[in-house]
């Protein structure tokens, strides 16, 4: 094995299931010191228990604003260009952004030196004619940022007086030629703006109908002339209505799964999530998830220290409450979409990373497509049903057995078949593979000639098809076992709301399942993507499925003892 390759069950938290998103520890070079001992000099606590006393950072946005203005101590660039603040309704996403926002206007926040005997090792200076935008597709949704804009930089305070601002209800100016504002016009009338820093408020509300995709999209066009950045504000979204926040969302994702290169810019995401574990319905488990999304919330302390969470658990059981809604606004999860095969904190809960031990009974199932789609390949334990994306020493970033067109690059491109054959090879010569399935279409001369020859001594009790005068040991063919697949998928449903099996917890797979939506036909529920042109994929999700499948028919074929054909094991690399 390739020193430092994970092998399956190695602990990797998939990006969209960490209930916590920004980075461990501190930055080593960063003006976020300057900017947090600026905004607690200036300005006063406006309302809640500090009111009228000077204003501090929780430790959650103390760990925000130091890594959002962390740089890289080569060049002075920022580590990230684009950022985005989700939680949970009542977290003070607002007052936060109108602080940033009034930072950006006039607190030392670009680099004028490094100096190593300063916290961070940076000296920060405001930033030349500064043009800050507090932007939505439509007034309501800034009024809450900007009316906190105003309460902090009220007419006669510290930070009015010290930067020598001028007050306004949508506008402040500063000298010489310095603008915050509110903006809620069209795309149109917001291209070519030389901003400095945008706060985009409520992106969850940005959708095609009301053209927020293409503001933003606008926004960033703007700012990429000046190399200057965008802070998102959201709730958590509905899922598939196509909000900027949910297009923000799976681009951090592809970040974190490495599939986007760092030229693109980097995204720094903070969220804090229910577990999905959290049953909505029992006192202690949803107390328990309150008060972990909440746990940032200082304002929210009664007289024992402990969050208060009693207006919001009223909330959530109030019969007049929407669920889903509480989901979005409470435990900050993103609703599933309506026609979804299983829920994300479902698959989620199956979640048990594990070893798999080489001499470890295992089935195979392979789904594979030249381009435009994603190739897989996903394992099932015969022992317990564990389900597994195995990891070999080459192919993609990651290692694993799943091939995608890059998030970043040319969608036609076509997969290597060289390394998923050799992933195949390797596979084989580290696990005790009792069972090999591989749909047909564009890869059949590996899955009916190739591999057979290779590998189907070992396949010697369950074949893919025993009927007809072209019997297989591998070549699973969808397109005719379609009653099949539809007859899997819906067992598997049910064994994953029944929490039947276990999971590596692997991103890509994760990413793929919940993608999944369901599909009826004459048999039952089947699955399919949202549309057939949706760049979401779900090929690691279907194969899963027939992992599964598979599993079932070797256990009935008598190969389910740990430490069956038992064979020499090879590691490469």
């Amino acid at each position: 094995m390739s020193p430092g390759l994970k092998r399956p069950g190695s602990g990797l938290i998939a990006p969209a299931n960490r209930l916590s998103t920004l980075p461990e520890g501190e930055p080593e070079f960063t003006l976020g010191w300057e900017a947090i001992r600026w905004a607690e000099r200036l300005l006063i606590q406006p309302n809640g228990p500090r009111a009228g006393k000077p204003f501090r950072f929780t430790p959650g946005q103390m760990k925000f604003l130091l890594w959002w203005y962390a740089m890289d101590p080569r060049d002075g660039s920022w580590l990230y260009q684009h950022g985005t603040r989700r939680l949970a309704k009542g977290s003070g996403k607002s007052p936060n952004a109108a602080v940033i926002a009034l930072l950006e206007f006039c607190g030392p926040v670009r680099l004028d030196r490094k100096d190593h005997r300063l916290p961070g090792g940076a000296k920060g200076k405001p930033v030349d004619m500064p043009l800050v935008q507090i932007v939505a597709t439509s007034e309501s949704q800034t009024a809450n940022t900007m009316r906190m804009v105003r309460a902090f930089a009220p007419k006669g305070s510290p930070v009015v007086k010290e930067c020598h601002l001028d007050p306004g209800r949508t506008r402040y100016n500063a000298l010489p030629e310095g603008t915050l504002e509110v903006v809620t016009s069209s795309y149109s009338s917001a291209e070519g703006a030389e901003s400095t820093f945008v706060v985009a408020d409520e992106t969850e509300h940005w959708l095609p109908a009301n053209r927020g995709p293409i503001l933003a999209a606008t926004l960033e066009d703007n700012l990429a002339k000046s190399g200057s950045r965008m802070l998102e504000t959201s709730n958590a979204w509905v899922p598939g209505v196509d909000s900027v926040a949910e297009a923000t969302w799976d681009s951090w994702v592809a970040q974190e799964e490495g599939r986007v290169k760092d030229e693109a810019g980097r995204i720094l995401y903070d969220a804090r999530i229910a577990p999905p574990t959290t049953d909505m319905s029992d006192y202690e488990s949803l107390t328990d998830a309150l008060r972990w999304v909440y746990g940032d919330c200082e304002w929210k302390r009664d007289e024992s220290g402990e969050i208060d969470i009693d207006p919001i658990l009223k909330r959530i059981w109030s019969p007049r409450s929407d669920p889903n809604d509480s989901k979005r606004k409470y435990l900050n999860w993103p609703t599933e979409a309506t026609d979804a095969w299983v829920k994300p904190e479902e698959w989620a809960a199956l979640t048990s990373p594990r070893e798999v031990d080489p001499e470890e009974p295992i089935v195979l199932f392979f789904d594979g497509s030249k381009s435009r789609d994603a190739t897989a390949v996903v394992a099932c334990c015969l022992s317990d049903g564990y389900v597994f994306v195995p990891e070999w020493p080459g192919g993609s970033q990651y290692r694993f057995t799943v091939w995608e067109p890059s998030a970043s690059s040319d969608p036609d491109a076509e997969v290597s078949a060289t390394n998923v054959d050799l992933s195949i090879d390797w596979v084989f010569e580290n696990h005790n593979v009792v069972a090999f399935f591989g749909d047909v279409r564009e890869w059949e001369s590996f899955v009916k000639v190739e591999w057979p020859r290779r590998h189907g001594a070992k396949l010697r009790k369950v074949w893919a098809d025993r009927s007809g005068r072209d019997p297989q040991r591998i070549a699973w063919d969808m397109r005719s076992k379609v009653m099949d697949f539809t007859r899997a998928c819906e067992l598997v449903n049910a064994e994953i709301v029944a929490g039947e099996f276990k999971h590596d917890g692997n991103p890509v797979l994760l990413r793929h399942v919940v993608n999944c939506r369901r599909r009826p036909n004459r048999w039952g529920i089947s699955v399919g993507k949202a549309t057939p042109d949706s760049p979401d994929k779900i090929d690691a999700g279907v194969c899963m499925i027939g992992a599964r499948m598979v599993m079932r028919m070797a256990i009935a074929a008598g190969l389910g003892k740990p430490g069956s054909q038992k064979r020499k094991v090879v590691v490469l690399g």
